[in-house]
């Protein structure tokens, strides 16, 4: 039997374990109490925190919307129109975005494509509408054309019916006008896509540079300088774009100079074809003008009527429609050296052909060739003098004076006409004539000094009767 003490210490024992387990379990039971409540208050922090980032993110987001709609309002009303005012008007700015920061990159793309789609649309509605603008203008043309050329006919067979000088004088004066109103109708015709009008033969190239003249009020301030070999003429089809060409860089000379000054016309011949050089002393262009002049006879690209001005200036879009259908092309890059503009047509050699003037015969008002007057003269002075210099005897002192001397004989008993390369006096020539009589007469000393000798013999000079002429031994006077 077990004693009663033994029992008594073993349930102590089991007393002091059982309190030592439950006080171990009683501080962990508070130790996992006060995490909980640690993790709770934390939990409610950050609860509160969360909640705060909301509003904060609310009040955020209700700025950007603010923003936004204020962006989208500013593209609506300021963005989108100034663009359409860029589409007609080049030069006129479109704002950029209020808030470039706003949306970061993508936003401003974004912001920017529906722009470009707005100038897409806007340049294809302009199109179409300048379409059908041309498309009515053209028919408008095509009807006043055929009634100019009529009235074009009536005129010229009133002319060849009358004699009357004054009348005679007033259907010239109403022709010309009626070929000047003829030109702006062909001219608006040719800006709207509209054929040149005119299908002609092959022509001297002078001949289509002088018919650009006639077609001008001021022609007579236009002087001509031919210095092309003869026969140079221009294949079918080239010769009116040629001629219009022509008249409208010379309306545009004779519009910006003064009325008394000249417009000089200078062709001649260069590696790749002919070239036509208009050189006028008028105000000129600033750089800017000679860019926009540039682009417009340049070609390369469609102009829309709504680009030409308010009234519309087609001379310029003309020059580029022409270039750009027969491969022909118009310089306006540098200055004249007079002060105003110079305008170089290049007429390319597949565009150029010879005509044989014992087969057509050029017209008696176009400028002759400096060229051909300068041979001619040569030969003339040659055939006057009986024997060349360098074989000339020489001559005795001044006593013997009284000896004849060779001289250039010109007939003044009996009216006649004049020889070949002299020019007609100035009261009965036009200004073209005055001027290649100008050309010919520099060409024909500068030959005539090539083919003399270098040091001739002296004489007593000598005037030539009719001429006006001073002449040392057989030599022109230098």
């Amino acid at each position: 039997m077990i004693e009663i003490p033994e029992l008594a210490a073993g349930a102590l024992a089991a007393g002091t374990v059982s309190a030592f387990v439950l006080g171990g379990g009683l501080v962990k039971a508070r130790r996992s109490t006060g995490r909980q409540r640690a993790e709770t208050e934390a939990l409610r922090a950050r609860l509160v925190a969360a909640r705060e980032e909301v509003e904060a993110a609310r009040e955020e987001l209700d700025d950007l919307t603010a923003a936004f709609t204020a962006e989208l309002a500013h593209l609506a009303g300021t963005r989108m129109p100034a663009a359409a005012t860029h589409a007609a008007h080049p030069h006129y700015q479109v704002p950029g975005p209020q808030q470039p920061e706003l949306g970061g990159a993508e936003l401003a793309a974004g912001l920017d494509a529906v722009l470009d789609g707005l100038r897409t649309a806007i340049a294809q509605e302009r199109k179409r509408v300048d379409a059908a603008a041309r498309a009515g203008m053209r028919g408008a043309t095509r009807e006043i054309q055929a009634g100019l050329y009529r009235l074009q006919d009536v005129l010229r067979g009133l002319q060849e019916r009358y004699d009357d000088p004054e009348l005679a004088q007033t259907l010239y004066a109403l022709d010309h006008e009626n070929e000047q109103s003829l030109r702006r109708a062909q001219v608006a015709a040719v800006v709207c896509g509209a054929w040149v009008g005119l299908a002609r033969g092959e022509s001297y190239l002078v001949e289509a540079v002088t018919g650009g003249q006639s077609r001008l009020a001021g022609y007579d301030r236009v002087e001509v300088h031919n210095h092309l070999d003869d026969g140079t003429g221009l294949i079918s089809h080239a010769v009116e774009p040629v001629a219009i060409i022509v008249a409208e860089l010379l309306d545009n000379a004779l519009r910006h100079s003064s009325p008394d000054t000249t417009v000089g016309v200078h062709l001649e011949r260069v590696h790749h074809g002919v070239s036509v050089t208009v050189d006028d002393a008028g105000v000129g262009m600033s750089s800017d003008e000679r860019a926009h002049a540039q682009r417009m006879v340049a070609g390369e690209e469609p102009i829309l009527l709504s680009e030409l001005g308010d009234p519309p200036r087609m001379g310029l879009a003309a020059i580029g429609q022409l270039t750009r259908q027969f491969d022909l092309s118009v310089d306006l890059s540098s200055p004249s050296p007079y002060g105003g503009v110079r305008a170089v047509l290049l007429v390319r050699d597949h565009l150029l052909c010879t005509i044989a003037p014992e087969e057509r015969k050029p017209a008696a008002a176009a400028p002759r060739s400096t060229r051909e007057t300068a041979a001619e003269d040569t030969t003339h002075t040659l055939a006057a003098d009986e024997t060349p210099a360098a074989s000339a005897p020489a001559r005795p002192a001044a006593d013997d004076a009284e000896l004849p001397r060779r001289r250039r004989r010109v007939r003044t008993d009996a009216p006649s006409a004049p020889a070949p390369g002299t020019p007609r006096p100035a009261a009965h020539r036009s200004p073209e004539e005055q001027a290649a009589a100008l050309g010919a007469l520099q060409a024909a000393t500068a030959a005539a000094r090539e083919e003399r000798p270098a040091h001739p013999p002296h004489d007593t000079a000598g005037d030539h009767p009719g001429t006006g002429e001073h002449r040392e031994g057989n030599t022109p006077d230098e």
